[in-house]
This record gives C-alpha cells, sequence and structure tokens, in this order.
C-alpha cells in the first residue's frame, strides 16, 4: 500500500483529468438545454441538498467560465492544491445542483475530484515544481494506483452485474435504441440491423464482467485494452456520451506498470528528440535530478487513518450498488435504487399523462402537465420517475398553499419501459399530496411491471 512507485501514471491521468474537466464543463456551457436546466425557478433536488439554489444564468456562466480555469490549472500543475479542492466543490456542486442532470460519468468525475485533492499528482511534470523545485519527487505511493484502479474496476464489474437481466439479454433497450440511428450517416444502416444490438448487449455484458479480471493478468492486459479501446471508439461513434469513454480509458491504464507513460515518452523522445527535449525542459530545472529524495513512507498513524479512510470509501462502493435488491420491484421501472449503482444503458423509458389537481374548497379539478414550471428535459424526465413525480407535486402543492389554497394531486401516469407498450405507472387513487417518498423503501403508489 506504502511503497515507492513511479508518478508518471498519476502525472498522466492528472493532465488528462483535467483536459476532460475542462471540456465537460465547457459543454455544459454551450448546451442550451442544461444551462435553461440549471437556471429554471424550479429545480429536481436531491435528498438532503434541498438547500441549493438556482442561480441566474450570468452567474452560471461565470461560474462555469471559472471551472474551466480550474480545469485548464489542474492540467497544468499549476496552483495545484487549491485548483483542485476548488474544482471539487463547483463540480459537486453542479452535479447535485438538479437531479436530470444525473449521469454516471458525472458521479464518478465527483469521486475522482476530490480524490485528487489528496493526490500529489503535481509534484513531477508540472509548473508547480518549477516554481517550488523542492517539492519535486518521482514516486508516489502504491495505494494512490490500486484506488483508481478499484473505482475503474467498480465501474466495469458492477456495469456487467446490472446487464444480466432479462431485457439486456433479449437485447434491450439496444434494440429499440439503433433503430433510431438508423439515418445515421454511413454507419447508419449497418448498426440497425438487429444482430448489431445482440451483439453489443452480449459483447458489453461479456467486456464489463471480464475486463478486470484479464487486465490484472499481464498477459490478457494488452489484449483486453485493444477491446476496451474498440468498445469506447463504438459507444463514442453511435452515442456521442461525452467524456466518459476517454475517461474509463485512462483509467483502465492504472492496471498497467505505473512507469507505462514514463516508459513511451523515452519511445517518444528517441523518434522526436527535440521536441521530447524541449518538454523536458519546460517543466524541469537543470538541478531537478538532486532534489529527488530517497522515499519516506507515512508514519505509522498516517497509515492507519490513510487505510480506516479507505476501506470507507471501498466498503461504500461495494454495498451501495446493492441496495436496490432490498427493495421490491424492478429498479429500471421503479427507479428505486438506480443512481450510483452503475447500471449505464439499461434502460429506454418513455412516459406521458398528468397531475390531476383537485381544489378541496371548490371541488375544481385541473389538468397540469408542467409545461408553467418545467423545462422540456425536466418534464420528459418527470413522466418516467416516481421520486420526480412526487417531487413535482409537493411543489404544487407547496404553491397552493402560499396562495391559502388547499389541493389534493393524483398522478394520471403511463410509461412504456425498454419497447413494451405503454401501461399505467402510477395509482391514480393516492393523493399524492399526503405521501412522502421512501427514500430507502418502496413507493406503494408505483404500479407493478406488467
Amino acid at each position: 500500500m506504502f511503497r515507492p512507485v513511479d508518478i508518471s501514471l498519476l502525472v498522466m491521468f492528472r493532465i488528462v483529468f483535467g483536459v476532460l474537466g475542462f471540456v465537460d464543463v465547457l459543454g455544459t456551457i454551450l448546451h442550451k438545454e442544461t444551462r435553461d436546466n440549471l437556471t429554471n425557478e424550479f429545480q429536481f433536488k436531491y435528498y438532503g441538498f434541498e438547500w441549493i439554489q438556482p442561480m441566474p444564468e450570468w452567474l452560471i456562466l461565470i461560474f462555469m467560465t471559472a471551472m474551466c480555469c480550474l480545469g485548464i490549472l489542474i492540467a497544468l500543475g499549476l496552483h495545484y492544491r487549491i485548483a483542485t479542492i476548488l474544482f471539487a466543490l463547483g463540480f459537486t456542486y453542479f452535479n447535485f445542483s438538479e437531479v436530470t442532470q444525473y449521469l454516471n460519468h458525472g458521479y464518478l468525475f465527483c469521486w475522482l475530484s476530490w480524490i485528487m485533492c489528496f493526490i500529489p499528482a503535481h509534484r513531477c511534470a508540472s509548473f508547480d515544481v518549477q516554481r517550488k523545485p523542492e517539492i519535486y519527487s518521482d514516486t508516489s505511493a502504491q495505494w494512490h494506483i490500486y484506488l483508481f484502479a478499484f473505482l475503474m474496476g467498480v465501474v466495469y464489474f458492477y456495469g456487467g452485474l446490472a446487464k444480466i437481466n432479462t431485457d439486456w439479454l433479449r437485447a434491450e433497450p439496444l434494440l429499440t435504441w439503433l433503430q433510431y440511428k438508423r439515418r445515421l450517416w454511413l454507419i447508419g444502416p449497418l448498426i440497425s440491423q438487429d444482430w448489431v444490438a445482440w451483439a453489443m448487449s452480449y459483447g458489453g455484458l461479456a467486456l464489463d464482467l471480464f475486463a478486470v479480471p484479464l487486465l490484472l493478468f499481464r498477459r490478457t492486459r494488452p489484449v483486453v485494452f485493444v477491446f476496451i479501446l474498440l468498445f469506447h471508439f463504438i459507444n463514442t461513434l453511435i452515442f456521442q456520451i461525452g467524456i466518459f469513454p476517454t475517461l474509463s480509458i485512462a483509467l483502465s491504464l492504472f492496471f498497467f506498470p505505473p512507469d507505462l507513460p514514463r516508459r513511451l515518452f523515452a519511445r517518444f523522445c528517441e523518434y522526436f528528440p527535440k521536441m521530447g527535449n524541449r518538454i523536458k525542459e519546460f517543466f524541469a530545472s537543470s538541478d531537478l535530478s538532486k532534489m529527488s529524495d530517497e522515499y519516506v513512507p507515512p508514519s505509522p498513524a498516517k497509515q492507519k487513518i490513510t487505510i480506516a479512510v479507505l476501506s470507507i470509501i471501498i466498503a461504500f462502493h461495494l454495498l451501495i450498488p446493492f441496495r436496490h435488491h432490498l427493495i421490491p420491484g424492478n429498479v429500471a421501472w421503479t427507479e428505486e435504487g438506480h443512481r450510483y449503482s452503475w447500471r449505464m444503458m439499461l434502460r429506454g423509458k418513455t412516459g406521458s399523462g398528468y397531475l390531476l389537481i383537485k381544489d378541496v374548497q371548490t371541488t375544481k379539478e385541473t389538468k397540469e402537465y408542467g409545461t408553467k414550471h418545467l423545462t422540456k428535459r425536466q418534464r420528459r424526465k418527470m413522466r418516467t420517475n416516481p421520486e420526480l413525480i412526487l417531487q413535482y407535486a409537493h411543489f404544487l402543492r407547496d404553491k397552493a398553499k402560499e396562495e391559502g389554497r388547499e389541493i389534493e394531486i393524483y398522478a394520471h401516469i403511463k410509461a412504456g419501459l425498454n419497447g413494451r407498450k405503454k401501461q399505467t405507472y402510477t395509482d391514480s387513487t393516492v393523493n399524492l399530496a399526503k405521501e412522502e417518498y421512501p427514500f430507502f423503501g418502496h413507493a406503494k403508489w408505483i404500479l407493478p411491471l406488467e
């Protein structure tokens, strides 16, 4: 855990992480639908994060621009500690400000952001070393490598376990999704054929389940890494899923020897000596080789604290993805226990309907479709997620209460899952204005999947 290893793999990841952080936040700035969600008067909240309030659009733009700058500072290794802490705070705030923006890779990036605050990835090939040569080190602790490899292993393996379900084994939702891609230039006619969906379903299942065991062995490591590259290239080509493919590839490299980037850079210098020497001169001072002291392991007390914290992190990631098994019903249908469980690309859901609002005093009934208070994305997500249906019902209830009215709210929602016909999703006889969402249990007003 605490033996010294080459730091070059951490340096490489620092650069990749900073660049991906910049790209992801920049994409948010340029994507109007996301900006609309973040600035809308009503936002769906994570339980425990109700205190987060929407920003005006001008402040969101300033906030995101600052985040882009922090990503660049991290990549360059300039003011690294401050930049990583501020980036972790900002990225976590962004990801927990609106439920409908949840993405698995965003959740993973939050964890990585906080871990980077404690990883000394700036102690080599960085501007911080130029400013303070005394911090230089060409080694880091083995547990730094293990932790990143573990997180990627969790994503792969739990993603594979989640795919062992009846829908995925009948190639859904890929059969449905790939039909929507049939008009893609050049590849559309090919990928819309049924056999492609079946091949991708079972190929993805096999890769997720066996990637980690095969990456652990030196002989099979290069072969499975080629399949990982191919897998993520195909996903990027077809689904355009942001930074996740590049991030996964970078994290998969932590299964390789830690000195891999150093050896690759040495090979690069052989072919391009002038460019390689310039890079060396840019990131290093003439006395750098004299400044690398022998590795001094942390004290026994610090080692115990480190192991305790890592044990908590590991236990959390091993147990949380299983929590939906304690809740009745199909998790893809009920959404209860879906988040933080690496259930990636497993469900294609469509929903329609409205909330029926009944005024207790006048008995007047009105239909609420969400067009006044919700963005297009929020409406689409709400109709397929009971937690969001209830949150919006409570928002309408509280708004009516402020106006001095008492109302009852009944959800008339239908939903379809993975190519099935739409069926009644919610019990329209239950008054949602009086219901509370069971965060660790099952909401009985969600009707079972037929």
